[in-house]
């Protein structure tokens, strides 16, 4: 898609003289794992701009260069160059407008991508239609984008004066993980289309950790929204806590004993604890639940360490026992060898005698 794109830039003209005289713009297009070049006449921006106008309702931010009253190509083409160049550059201002612009109706429109040569996996799929199709390139920068997607959501439920909208990052997570649905269909046609073994397996490992990144995420969602909607409960119901009494220091004293701070007796000192990331949402209930979450999924890590270790285990014996089988069969071999070499020298010992 179009946001994968990263640079749009205009640094060269061509002059060419079929069918007719004219000059040819290079664009050349940066996007995050590849970059390419397309050769654009200036006709062929206006009829993008009026497609643009037509399919959006508006023109782009920037408006093109104007159309010179005279030909320049009356003359030749060396007294033309100033003329050129600043057409260049009102072309280059133009394609960088849409780009860099907030609204994304102008660089997501499909005349866009054509015009700027995206790929066809690069266009996010319609309401309703089959699979897209990527190339091995397109998949990659819908990769990355996706990644930057889910940077935005973790970076916006991080911030605490957006905690009360969660509903938002919810749905920004939806949006994500459809994709990522879709990039794993397109990973599917790439590997039917020859994809090598080792590359496919790869790319299935990166999809694996979009949706562990997303899962992640909306667990930790959902129990941020939980132990908000905990709190509001606690705090709009009066005398909740109005009977728990709070114990004197004395008491306080008397249980921990000396006022001495606890000190590691090897190692070394322990750290004050640092908020992170995924805790600094939450508050104790989050935390607790969090913290569930994570022996959850480190239950289910050991599981797997479990059982790669009992098939290396088998492994092992298995090796062990061919290993022995071969020292077995290599004694074997040394006592003929030695069987035979008696018998040789016997056989030579008679030779001696007749000679």
């Amino acid at each position: 898609m179009a946001a994968a794109i990263q640079a749009v830039s205009i640094h060269d003209h061509e002059e060419r003289h079929t069918p007719k005289p004219h000059v040819v713009y290079r664009i050349e297009i940066q996007a995050h794992v590849r970059s390419w070049q397309m050769w654009r006449r200036y006709s062929e921006f206006v009829e993008l701009h009026t497609e643009l106008t037509k399919s959006t309702g508006s023109p782009p931010p920037v408006p093109l260069p104007p159309k010179n009253t005279f030909s320049i190509f009356k003359g030749p083409f060396k007294d033309n160059s100033s003329i050129i160049e600043q057409r260049r550059a009102g072309l280059e201002a133009y394609l960088r407008a849409i780009i860099s612009a907030k609204e994304d109706k102008w660089r997501e429109s499909y005349v866009f991508r054509e015009f700027l040569g995206v790929p066809v996996g690069k266009q996010a799929p319609a309401a309703g239609s089959g699979s897209v199709q990527f190339s091995s390139a397109s998949w990659l920068d819908e990769h990355l984008e996706l990644q930057s997607r889910i940077r935005d959501v973790r970076a916006d439920i991080n911030r605490r004066d957006t905690l009360s909208d969660r509903g938002d990052a919810k749905k920004k997570l939806a949006e994500i993980l459809s994709r990522v649905r879709t990039l794993t269909e397109g990973l599917h046609e790439l590997g039917m289309a020859g994809m090598a073994e080792g590359e496919l397996q790869r790319r299935t490992d990166m999809v694996a950790r979009l949706q562990d990144d997303c899962e992640k995420l909306g667990k930790i969602v959902t129990v941020a929204r939980q132990a908000s909607r905990a709190n509001t409960l606690t705090t709009t119901t009066p005398g909740t806590f109005t009977n728990v009494s709070i114990a004197p220091e004395s008491d306080r004293a008397a249980l921990l004993g000396s006022n001495k701070p606890v000190t590691r007796v090897f190692g070394a000192a322990l750290k004050n604890p640092q908020e992170t990331e995924q805790t600094r949402p939450l508050d104790d209930h989050g935390l607790l639940q969090l913290q569930k979450v994570q022996m959850e999924h480190q239950d289910a890590q050991l599981s797997q360490l479990t059982t790669i270790l009992q098939r290396q285990r088998h492994l092992g014996e298995a090796i062990g026992a061919e290993l022995r089988l071969h020292n077995e069969m290599l004694d074997d071999l040394t006592n003929d060898v030695d069987r035979v070499g008696g018998k040789l020298s016997g056989a030579k010992k008679q030779l001696n005698r007749l000679g």
